[in-house]
């Protein structure tokens, strides 16, 4: 288990105070690095259990992971290259009524279970409004583009915190933490050379 990075993408935050941003050419020049040592060291699979919604891996794994062509020499020394999210790992629907998109019922929850210190008391919250895109492409989420924060909400939150409680963020945190451990057992006794039917 290698250390945690905790820095992402903060490029929407950037007028917030104290809120670091790593580049995502930054991201993936780390990756590399770590990669080329894995490499060095004939590890044979990286998991990136991903913790803030600014990341996106899949590109920089796509560039990463050679090709897979038969009988390509490089593959047998390249880990396999795996990305996930911990908040997509369980529908969280069967736990939270509103879960929300940022500092909402679902990431407040887990951080009053994992560090409730860090958490201002919840009669302070807003209602995490989000101030919609006037573009129907961008508000309806099948086009994308970087969100500044202070302008798209009052607080940084999007999804109403209110109705968290650490009860919800245990149970949440405890499926998640179980599917994620199974897949990591499943893939630990996985031939990444023979991962298909």
């Amino acid at each position: 288990v290698l250390p945690t990075i905790p820095f992402g993408v903060q490029t929407g935050q950037s007028d917030i105070d104290l809120c670091l941003n790593m580049m995502p050419s930054t991201q993936a020049a780390v990756l590399r690095d770590i990669v080329n040592t894995l490499r060095g060291q004939s590890a044979r699979k990286l998991v990136i259990i991903n913790g803030h919604g600014g990341n996106d891996f899949k590109q920089m794994i796509r560039e990463l992971q050679p090709p897979h062509s038969k009988g390509a020499t490089a593959n047998r020394t390249a880990p396999l290259l795996v990305t996930m999210n911990w908040w997509q790992v369980v529908d969280p629907l069967a736990y939270f009524t509103e879960p929300g998109d940022h500092a909402g019922e679902l990431e407040t929850s887990v951080m009053l279970h994992v560090a409730p210190s860090l958490v201002r008391p919840l009669g302070e919250a807003g209602e995490g409004r989000e101030r919609r895109h006037r573009i129907a492409a961008l508000r309806e989420r099948w086009a994308w583009t970087p969100r500044p924060w202070t302008r798209v909400t009052a607080d940084t939150g999007i999804g109403d915190p209110r109705a968290a409680t650490a009860e919800k963020g245990a149970a949440y945190f405890s499926a998640v933490t179980e599917k994620i451990a199974g897949f990591l057992v499943e893939l630990a006794a996985a031939d990444p050379e023979d991962l298909y039917e």
